[in-house]
Parts: structure tokens; sequence; C-alpha cells
């Protein structure tokens, strides 16, 4: 009961701002912003540094090989997109590590854990690295959990799609992959009609939003989709692949969500999540300017608490074609 009552942890190390290439989109400054904007709250969280994960942890996700050429990776570029410098595998392992101590937190019973962390996960495939990921923390995590409980699952809002997260698990039951996204766009996958293979039939949700699509549009999506399946599926432990590039300003999107949304989507993961714990991970978002007040918006809607403004934003004809489409096919696994 004392551990139920405890403050939400962030896991933020210094260690994360190393990893760094000047210029390159997913900088550190992006961390340093949102650390910034959470002081505001530090009488209300508790922060910890978290240790790196351990070898076997990430093999759980990744091909021993891949691991060990990751460690042993001196600098460079990966793919056209995703580099490393000389401290960056040291930063994946203590992003990862912040996953795996997230997921012990909430199943020793704390209600709440964030990662602030770099390099983000969910790209990441077991055997590569692509779209700034390295490891995959998001999974990692997800199998540590495994191990101690039978039924979790992972929400994705980041603006693109979590293929690396969705392969390790496309063929499982015990973990229900979730997932909004812009449609088309990186990394290309995320159909309506990816749902699974096998035992995983039917625990794979992709709802592909077209550009333009706003915070009354994520909300139905949630409310007409998540919200049901996770009524049905009853997860144990709820982790959130938190990206916050479907922003209006931001960069790398072309979405219409503000903060306000983003707290309101963060609310609806805690409704649905009844009496599951939570481990949020920080995906995307590249807006200088908005990343850190959405960091905090979606925090606070994690916590329960409120928010000064109402998410905006009229529902699209071409979002609810899209989410349509998602309830069509998904009627077949889950009552909606």
């Amino acid at each position: 009961m004392v551990l139920a009552m405890q403050k939400p942890c962030v896991f933020y190390s210094d260690d994360f701002l190393k990893h760094d290439l000047e210029g390159h989109v997913e900088c550190k400054e992006r961390l340093e912003g949102i650390m910034e904007r959470l002081l505001g709250l530090s009488d209300r969280l508790e922060f910890r540094d978290p240790s790196p994960a351990s070898v076997p942890d990430v093999e759980g996700v990744h091909a021993p090989w891949y691991v060990k050429g990751i460690l042993g990776f001196g600098g460079g570029w990966l793919d056209p997109d995703t580099y490393m410098g000389r401290d960056s595998a040291a930063a994946a392992l203590k992003a990862a590590g912040a996953a795996v101590e997230g997921v012990d937190e909430a199943l020793a019973g704390r209600r709440l854990s964030m990662g602030m962390v770099r390099p983000p996960g969910h790209h990441a495939l077991p055997d590569h690295a692509m779209g700034f990921c390295l490891f995959n923390n998001a999974a990692i995590g997800t199998v540590h959990a495994l191990k101690r409980i039978k039924k979790v699952i992972i929400v994705d809002w980041d603006v693109h799609h979590g293929n690396g997260t969705e392969l390790v698990f496309y063929e499982r039951p015990d973990v229900l992959y979730f997932s909004t996204h812009e449609y088309p766009h990186y990394p290309g996958t995320g159909s309506v009609s990816d749902t699974g293979r096998g035992e995983g039939e039917g625990y794979n949700v992709n709802v592909p939003l077209p550009a333009g699509s706003t915070d009354s549009d994520y909300v139905e999506a949630f409310g007409r989709i998540l919200l049901p399946i996770m009524d049905s599926y009853k997860p144990e432990l709820v982790i959130v692949s938190a990206g916050f590039d479907s922003h209006m300003a931001d960069p790398l999107g072309d979405m219409n969500v503000t903060e306000a949304g983003f707290h309101r989507l963060a609310s609806m993961v805690r409704e649905g999540a009844k009496q599951a714990n939570i481990v949020a991970l920080l995906e995307g978002g590249y807006s200088p300017e908005h990343l850190p007040s959405s960091v905090e918006a979606a925090l606070l809607g994690l916590m329960g608490e409120p928010y000064p403004e109402e998410a905006a934003g009229e529902k699209t004809e071409a979002a609810a074609r899209h989410i349509e489409a998602a309830v069509d096919i998904q009627k077949k696994y889950w009552r909606l």
C-alpha cells in the first residue's frame, strides 16, 4: 500500500546527453528542455538515475551478435538516420535500463514511472538499428516484465509507426501492441490490416491516421478502439511509447495534436489501465518549443491531474474513414 502511494518516478541520466551529434534533430537539447520544464513539478516527482540494462536483458529482444556489435562500435553512422558516438552505447544501455527499472517499480506497486531517455527505441529491430534507435527500450522492458506477469499492452502514440516493437511481438498473444501513427509516413509500416500472425493474430492493432489529424481524431481513435480493447484484454502492465512528434509544430510530422491533446490521450491510457501500473518511455518529438510542454502535459495526464486547456480541433472526415476501417478489422477480434 505504501508503494502504491509513491510519487511518479522519472528516470533520467546525464549520460543520455552524451549521445549527441551536432546538427542532428535527435539532439541532447531535446532532453535538456524537458528536464528544465519538469523542475516545475519536482516536488511531486521522484528522480532517479537508472542503472544500465544487463546484456541478457537486451538479448531478450536483440540478437547477441547485434548487441555485441553495438557495444563495440566506436562511432559513425549505422544507417542514413542513425548515428553513434563513443558514448552512445552507454546511453543506450541506460535507456534500456530505465525501461527495466520502470517495470520493476511498476510490478512492485508504483503507479507511474516515466523514462526521459535517449536514444529512443521503437524502430530498433532485433538485428539492426534504424530511425535514431539502437535498442528497443519498450520491448526490452516488456520482455523483462513477462518473466513475472502474463499480459502487457504497449500503447504507441508516436507519429511514426513502431515497426521494431510490432515485429518483436507480432506472433505473441501475451503482448498487445496498439499504435496510432501518420500513414503513409516513415518507416512505411503499420497497415490497418497488419493484425498479427499465428497465436499473435488479433493482438496487433494499427490505427493509421492521415496527415492533418487533430486532437479530436486521436481521442476518437482511443475511445472507439483502445479503451474497449484494454477493457477486454485486461493487461497487467501498460507500457507507453510516448512520442510527441504528432504535435502540430513538429518538423518531422504533419499532424495537428496539441499539448492538451497529449494530456487527454494520457488521461485515457490511465483510465483504460485500471489497476495496471504504467511505464512511459520517451520516443520522438523534435519541436524545441513544444516538446517540453507536451511531455509535461502527458505526464500530468498519466498522473490523473488536470490541465488548463481542452483538446482542440474538430474531427476530420479523412481520419474518421481511417478509424472506421480499423474498427471494421478489429471487430473480428474485439467487441467494439
